[in-house]
C-alpha cells in the first residue's frame, strides 16, 4: 500500500487531532521548524519557553562608523537647516529614483505639507485605508478635508483597491494609499482609478523605504510619496520625515511651505515682499539629518536580511492550521517588512482568543502585537467634525457622527483589527534562521496545546 505523504498543514492537524499519536508512532518530526512535539508543555502552563534568548537591538549604533559626521556637526554649532541636511534629502532622492526630497519633522507633516501644497483642503474628500497609523487620517483632517474610509483587504493588509470607485463622489479629490508595515499596496490598480477620475495620489510610505512594485520604488507612483524616520522604523534618525516627487513646482512650494512661506524656486515674488505664502515651520536639523546618513549606509543589507527572514519564516508557518500569513499582489518585486503580519484564525486553535494566543506566545519569549484598532469609529472623528471650521463648511448631514459612522463601515477591517491581526517587530528579522525556527515552533507548541490552554486560562 502506498504511504500516504502529508503536508506540513495536514500532518500538524492530524497530529493534534490523534493526540500525537503520528510522532510517537516514530513519524518525522522535520516538518516542525524546532522538532516541537505535542508532549511539549507551553510555557504559558509552566513549560519551558522555546527561547529565553534576546533579540536584536534597535536603533543600531556603531560609534566606529556612524558618530564622525555627527561629532562634526555638533562640533559646528550649525544645527538648524544646512548642508547635511541637503546632502541627505540628495542620497534620499537617488536612492528612491524621484527627482527631489524635501525632509520634514517628521513623517506625519510630511503628509500634511503633500496635501497642502497639492491644494487638498476644506470641502474636500480624501479616500484612505482604515488599516494604518493614525497619523494618516490626522493629516487629512489637519487641512480641512473629510476622509473616506475604503475597507481593508484582509489577506493584504492593504486598501481594497476594488472598492475604491464606489466611494467616490464629486467631493473627492484625492486617493492616500498606505504601505502599511511595508507590504505595498495595489498601485496598479490605484494610479488607473486615480488616473480615470482626475485624482491626485499621495503614498504614505512612512513604513516602505525601498519597497517596490514592479521593480519601481513605492513613493513615487503618485504625486508625492512620504516617510518617516522615526526611531522605531527601519531607517531611524529619532524623529524626521521626507517628501519626494518628479513634479518640481510641487517641491518648490512645500519647501516654501515647510520654511514660514519664504521665497523657494518657482515660489518667488518682488524684492523684499517677505513671506509669499501661508506656512509651517517643519525643517529637519542637521544632526537629525547625520543620523540618517549613517543609518543609510546600511539599509540595504539590513532590508534584504529583513526580506530573506520573512520569506523563510512564512514558508515555516504558512502550514499551521489557523494561521495565515501576509499576501502580496503580483506585481510587487519586494517587501520590506517594518512589521511581520500574519492572521490568526481562532477556529483552528480550539477557540482560543487572539488575546490568549498573544499572551501564550509571548511567554515562549516571542515578542509581539494585535496590530491596529480601527480608525474609521474612533472619538477623534466625531471631534473634529464638531470643531468650527468644519461645521462652517460641510453640510449637517455630513457632520452627524452617526451618519459619518454608517458611511464609512468597513467590515472587513472590523473583522482583521478586533479578531485576527498579529504583527512581529522588524528588528525581530534582523536574526539568524534559527531565530524564525524559534517563533515557527512556538505557534506550533500553542497549536497544539490549545484545548489544554483554553481549559486553563478560562
Amino acid at each position: 500500500m502506498k504511504k500516504k505523504k502529508y503536508t506540513r498543514r495536514e500532518f500538524i492537524k492530524q497530529n493534534s487531532l490523534a493526540g500525537g499519536a503520528f510522532l510517537t508512532l516514530g513519524a518525522t518530526s522535520s516538518l516542525f521548524a524546532g522538532g516541537v512535539k505535542k508532549s511539549d508543555t507551553p510555557a504559558i502552563l509552566g513549560g519551558p519557553a522555546v527561547r529565553s534568548n534576546g533579540w536584536p537591538s534597535w536603533p543600531i549604533w556603531n560609534p566606529e562608523t556612524d558618530e564622525k559626521q555627527v561629532l562634526e556637526v555638533l562640533r559646528s554649532g550649525v544645527w538648524s537647516r544646512s548642508k547635511t541636511v541637503a546632502e541627505f534629502e540628495q542620497k534620499w532622492a537617488e536612492t528612491v529614483g524621484a527627482k527631489r526630497c524635501l525632509t520634514t519633522v517628521n513623517g506625519t507633516n510630511a503628509l500634511v505639507c503633500s496635501l497642502a501644497n497639492l491644494d487638498i483642503g476644506f470641502g474636500d474628500e480624501v479616500i484612505v485605508p482604515p488599516y494604518t497609523f493614525i497619523a494618516t487620517v490626522q493629516a487629512i483632517l489637519l487641512n480641512g478635508a473629510m476622509p473616506v474610509f475604503v475597507d481593508t483587504d484582509r489577506e493584504t493588509f492593504q486598501i481594497d483597491a476594488e472598492k475604491i470607485e464606489g466611494k467616490i463622489t464629486s467631493r473627492t479629490k484625492a486617493i492616500l494609499p498606505v504601505h502599511i508595515y511595508g507590504l505595498p499596496a495595489d498601485m496598479t490598480r490605484i494610479m488607473e482609478i486615480a488616473g480615470k477620475h482626475d485624482l491626485v495620489v499621495v503614498e504614505d510610505a512612512c513604513q516602505a523605504w525601498l519597497a517596490e512594485v514592479g521593480h519601481q520604488q513605492v513613493g513615487t507612483f503618485g504625486n508625492a510619496g512620504c516617510y518617516s524616520f522615526q526611531n522605531s522604523k527601519n531607517l531611524p534618525m529619532g524623529e524626521g520625515g521626507a517628501i519626494v516627487s518628479n513634479d518640481e513646482e510641487f517641491m518648490d512650494r512645500c519647501y516654501s511651505y515647510h520654511n514660514l512661506g519664504g521665497s523657494y524656486g518657482s515660489v518667488s515674488g518682488a524684492p523684499g515682499a517677505g513671506r509669499l505664502m501661508l506656512g509651517n515651520k517643519l525643517r529637519l536639523s542637521e544632526y537629525q539629518a547625520a543620523i540618517g546618513l549613517a543609518q543609510l549606509e546600511r539599509l540595504e543589507d539590513q532590508t534584504r536580511r529583513r526580506s530573506e527572514n520573512a520569506a523563510y519564516l512564512k514558508s515555516q508557518i504558512k502550514d499551521i492550521p489557523g494561521i495565515a500569513p501576509y499576501k502580496l499582489y503580483n506585481d510587487v518585486t519586494r517587501a520590506v517588512f517594518h512589521l511581520f503580519p500574519f492572521r490568526y484564525q481562532k477556529e483552528e486553535f480550539k477557540g482560543l482568543s487572539r488575546a490568549t494566543f498573544l499572551k501564550a506566545l509571548r511567554a515562549e519569549g516571542i515578542p509581539n502585537g494585535d496590530g491596529y484598532s480601527t480608525l474609521n469609529n474612533q472619538p477623534y472623528l466625531e471631534h473634529a467634525l464638531s470643531t468650527k471650521n468644519f461645521q462652517q463648511v460641510y453640510p449637517s448631514h455630513m457632520l452627524d457622527f452617526d451618519n459619518f459612522l454608517e458611511r464609512n463601515q468597513c467590515p472587513e477591517n472590523d473583522k482583521l483589527c478586533n479578531e485576527e491581526a498579529v504583527r512581529l517587530s522588524q528588528w525581530m528579522l534582523l536574526g539568524n534562521r534559527s531565530d524564525m525556527d524559534d517563533i515557527a515552533t512556538a505557534i506550533e507548541k500553542i497549536y497544539n496545546s490549545a484545548e489544554k490552554i483554553k481549559q486553563s486560562i478560562s
